[in-house]
């Protein structure tokens, strides 16, 4: 089914910047309560921690975050302080006088948030009372062996007796981030407490289950038997839990229009409000030296794929390729499955077409392990024997070379080297043998048997022969700059990379393929991602830019494995000038996810929340939802650097016609025009789906 636009439009030209429409924040509070605070477990911690710099910003001494405190965490995250403000201290005072522990201290991150984190534990002997409680207002029941929904009872009745301990004044907004947060809003509403509420759902809890069962899911949005498939999966109470949160919040709010879709169907509710997810672009930024980290990490990444495959580093290092996808372990949902199945006809046609270009794709998928493999460690240490063999002769040759010259003579070269010279670097060499293939993990998996990845591999046949244009490397384990194997951190190995590839087919928003694009690496995405249909709708030409969108949609699984294999050919065509290109207008894209921007939709979704809560104190006049068309970011003036879209005429294509090229091609105008085109609708128009009172006609 085609999806249907909600009102509260993800259009950029509908960004405000005003200064006097801004809340008068000094007579406000504003609690984001979510597990994930101070707390990483999956993407909801990166939204929280990257868009607390820019409400912070907004807010300052008027902005909390609450979570749940766990000792690990907090020694390394949080500076403990006392709350300035006399309201929070007493709260926090009257639930610690009555044997719960409150934390309060500054979040060591961009911003410094204030953080307030209630130990779960310290509270664990209201359990039973506080279910009860949740049963009688809500008629949910949680079974005693849910460990993560009973957690989610304490935590959300530790957070609405924390809002109950206020008075009338200051107003509050209570922001609240998925189902395991959502029992505090619950509360909240049904004690009737004078707090502005909103709830955001990332990704519903049933969509998640079912598209992991491998169900055509959105195609079917309207068949399901809702309640029926959460008691299946035996997740009804929280999907209770879930939905209770959305129906009972002010303003309902989802990161992307795919996830908005989803929701009305899951959920039986249309959001209020789109919020997309942002980065703080500034922690990215390299400005022009991006292309040289780009460089810098390459090599790093190249050391390591010496040592991986020594013995059988019979290619090209620099005709050689770095993909890699990266996230969660969910073959299917992350799009696993259809990545090694491109994987398999791209190695097909590199081969058929003796193509000399290799490609080495990295799996950073974290998953249950018996620590490193010892082949793996072996080619580290092989390589590093081999590095100090060389040098060591390197060193001994030198000091020849220059005596020799020293003296004015010509050194013989047949003699600069003796025969223990030849006997060492001939042992080295030997070193380097290998009756094994590389190995395609680099840990050694537990049950690796039933492993999806490596059964894949193992039927597709991936398995890093000489012949294999195409290599795979299994890294189960999250990156590292302390690592032993690849001594990277993320970031690192992004910019080191030439391609992300994220064919998900469930992705409420999706953060790598954005985290790429702020690093002006390209990446894959799909239009089943929240991220492939932000850049879809706002990108006018998305694969100049180095944003490839596959189909998952309204193609068969086999069409889009087969527009998935022919990006990937198409970017092994390209040559290293096109590439660099590429790589530049990626960059340029960046702007589109700064949460100075984004941040405005979150924005907007407070001042929904106040005008329907204090109804008396805040107005916002209707408006019709802003024009989705007023902005696209332009196909670049240039030829496109895919040879898939633009090849050469003549299959002799020389080095001349790309410097007649470049005299056509001037990158600094299309970059200033991208930037011009960029700044210009954040300074018009209103925000989405309504506008605020001028400065000043706020009634308190």
């Amino acid at each position: 089914m085609p999806l249907a636009r909600s009102l509260s439009m993800t259009s950029l030209n509908g960004l405000l910047q005003c200064e006097d429409e801004d809340l008068p924040v000094e007579d406000l509070l504003l609690f984001e309560i979510s597990w994930e605070v101070a707390n990483k477990v999956g993407g909801i911690y990166t939204v929280i921690q990257t868009k607390a710099k820019t409400t912070a910003d907004e807010w300052g001494e008027n902005y909390f975050l609450i979570g749940p405190y766990f000792e690990q965490n907090v020694k390394t995250q949080v500076e403990f302080s006392e709350p300035p403000n006399p309201a929070v201290k007493k709260a926090m005072d009257t639930m610690k006088s009555q044997g719960c522990q409150v934390f309060f201290g500054r979040w060591l991150i961009e911003g410094s948030p204030y953080v307030l984190l209630f130990d779960i534990g310290s509270a664990a002997w209201n359990l039973d009372k506080w279910k009860g409680e949740f049963w009688e207002v809500s008629n949910i029941g949680i079974p005693f062996h849910d460990r993560e929904a009973n957690d989610a009872v304490i935590f959300g009745s530790l957070t609405a007796w924390f809002l109950k301990e206020f008075d009338d004044k200051p107003n509050i907004i209570a922001h609240f981030h998925e189902w395991q947060a959502g029992v505090g809003l619950i509360l909240s509403r049904s004690q009737k407490l004078p707090v502005a509420t909103i709830f955001t759902t990332h990704a519903t809890l049933l969509g998640r289950y079912l598209c992991a069962a491998s169900i055509d899911f959105y195609n079917n949005l309207d068949q399901f038997d809702i309640d029926k498939e959460a008691g299946e999966r035996q997740i009804y109470h929280r999907y209770c839990m879930e939905r209770a949160s959305v129906h009972c919040a002010h303003v309902f709010t989802t990161v992307s229009q795919i996830t908005a879709t989803e929701a009305e169907h899951m959920l039986k509710k249309s959001p209020d409000v789109v919020t997309p997810n942002g980065l703080n672009i500034k922690k990215f930024s390299a400005m022009h030296e991006f292309q040289n980290l780009h460089s810098m990490y390459k090599a790093r990444i190249q050391e390591f794929i010496r040592g991986h495959f020594y013995g059988h580093l019979d290619f090209d290092l620099d005709k050689t390729l770095f993909f890699f996808i990266a996230g969660r372990y969910e073959f299917s949902n992350k799009g696993a499955d259809m990545f090694l199945e491109a994987l398999s006809r791209l190695n097909f046609l590199l081969r058929v077409h003796k193509a000399d270009v290799t490609v080495i794709v990295f799996f950073i998928m974290p998953a249950k392990t018996n620590n490193f493999n010892v082949e793996t460690l072996k080619g580290q240490a092989v390589r590093k024997q081999l590095w100090d063999t060389a040098q060591s002769v390197k060193e001994k040759f030198g000091r020849k070379l220059y005596n020799a010259l020293l003296k004015g003579e010509i050194p013989d070269l047949n003699k600069i080297l003796d025969r223990d010279d030849i006997s060492i670097m001939k042992r080295a060499i030997f070193s380097t043998q290998r009756h094994s293939l590389p190995p395609v993990t680099t840990h050694n998996m537990i049950d690796d048997s039933n492993d999806p990845i490596l059964s894949t591999i193992r039927r597709i046949g991936l398995f890093n022969n000489r012949t294999d244009r195409v290599k795979v490397i299994l890294h189960p384990e999250f990156l590292s700059s302390t690592s032993p194997l690849l001594p990277l951190d993320y970031e690192e190995f992004v910019r080191g990379c030439h391609l992300g590839v994220f064919p998900s087919y469930y992705e409420p928003w999706g953060y790598t393929p954005a985290e790429c694009t702020v690093m002006g690496i390209p990446s894959v995405t799909t239009n089943l991602s929240g991220f492939g249909c932000f850049m879809q709708e706002h990108v006018a030409d998305p694969e100049a830019y180095g944003i490839y969108i596959v189909d998952r949609r309204f193609r068969s699984p086999d069409e889009s494995c087969n527009q998935l294999t022919q990006f990937l050919y198409g970017f092994c065509q390209q040559n290293r000038r096109q590439r660099i290109i590429q790589r530049n207008r990626t960059e340029r894209l960046s702007d589109l996810l700064d949460w100075k921007y984004l941040g405005r939709y979150y924005m907007h979704a407070r001042h929904l929340a106040l005008s329907r809560t204090f109804p008396d104190k805040f107005e916002m006049e209707p408006s019709a939802p802003p024009k989705t068309e007023g902005f696209r970011f332009p196909r670049p003036s240039s030829v496109p650097p895919s040879p898939s879209v633009s090849q050469h005429s003549s299959p002799h294509h020389s080095e001349a016609e790309d410097e007649d090229e470049d005299e056509r091609y001037d990158e600094d105008e299309e970059a200033e025009r991208d930037r011009q085109n960029i700044k210009s609708p954040f300074s018009l128009g209103a925000l989405p789906q309504g506008k605020k009172k001028q400065h000043g006609e706020y009634r308190n």
